[in-house]
């Protein structure tokens, strides 16, 4: 019997051209095709002309069918593992596949390819050598706000995936805790026919979207730099002291917290606090 291995293979963002043909001839030769949506993957499978069965694979019963799938693995399958667009397991299913894989010593094997993050980092004009990936932000503001307060003197440039809907609150809080003035890039509907960067600081993208976005989103914002303390304006400092409170620090805490990262004064702090 031959050896049953589980293949994450990338799959376009937008233009089918962008699939490999090493990523095609995986999908026509897999014994079975995990799919985050079987519909958009059978148009895929019908575009390279594999007849491979699919079986649903996501968020929902990743528990239940992940074990099935490395069944399948484990008696000799080659299981290929794609979500709706990208590469699996970056913010999308696959992750928790690959580490039982890993666990139960079957051989796991991954085909590159397209990832949003990383098309939209080369695209923003921002520094590309250090970078974070922050995937999607909290939907509860609070815990929006915690992550985006320990993210403030980060210096690497910051990379998220945000849903169109929620553009416009998302940009609203990155400025918000990060700083208005922010150099930050806006990508959407990458490699497809209405692809769109728009370059701007975060406060004027949160103005721009403010009724939110049309197709995938991914904003790419500039690491924490040096900043003299005059440049922190009132509601940046009100935002920051905001998210070490939805962490669980005490108001005294964080108003300390924040004047000691932004060299501003305790008093001035506290007075943004109040005007807030």
């Amino acid at each position: 019997m031959d050896e049953g291995r589980l293949v994450l293979v990338a799959t376009p963002i937008g233009n089918l051209g962008d699939l490999s043909p090493r990523a095609a001839e995986a999908l026509r030769c897999a014994d079975v095709v995990a799919a985050e949506d079987t519909r958009r993957t059978g148009t895929l499978l019908a575009h390279v002309g594999s007849e491979a069965p699919m079986r649903s694979y996501h968020e929902h019963n990743e528990a239940v069918r992940g074990a099935e799938l490395l069944d399948r693995v484990a008696a000799g399958e080659v299981v290929v593992v794609v979500s709706d667009a990208g590469t699996p397991g970056i913010s999308d299913p696959g992750y928790p596949l690959v580490r039982e894989a890993v666990a139960r010593g079957l051989a796991v094997e991954s085909i590159p390819g397209p990832v949003a993050a990383i098309h939209a980092l080369v695209l923003s004009g921002l520094p590309p050598d250090r970078f974070a990936f922050e995937g999607f932000l909290p939907r509860k503001a609070g815990a929006r706000r915690t992550r985006l307060a320990e993210l403030a003197e980060d210096p690497r440039t910051l990379v998220f995936y945000v849903a169109p809907h929620r553009a416009g609150e998302d940009l609203a809080a990155l400025a918000e805790v990060l700083g208005p003035k922010r150099p930050a890039a806006l990508a959407r509907e990458l490699t497809k026919r209405f692809e769109e960067v728009r370059r701007d600081t975060l406060a004027g993208l949160a103005e721009a979207f403010a009724e939110g976005a049309r197709g995938e989103v991914t904003v790419v914002v500039a690491g924490a730099a040096d900043r003299d303390p005059a440049e922190f304006g009132a509601d940046e400092l009100a935002g920051r002291v905001r998210g070490l409170i939805a962490s669980g620090m005490d108001k005294k805490a964080a108003i300390a917290e924040v004047a000691k990262v932004t060299g501003v004064a305790k008093r001035e702090v506290y007075q943004a606090v109040l005007d807030a």
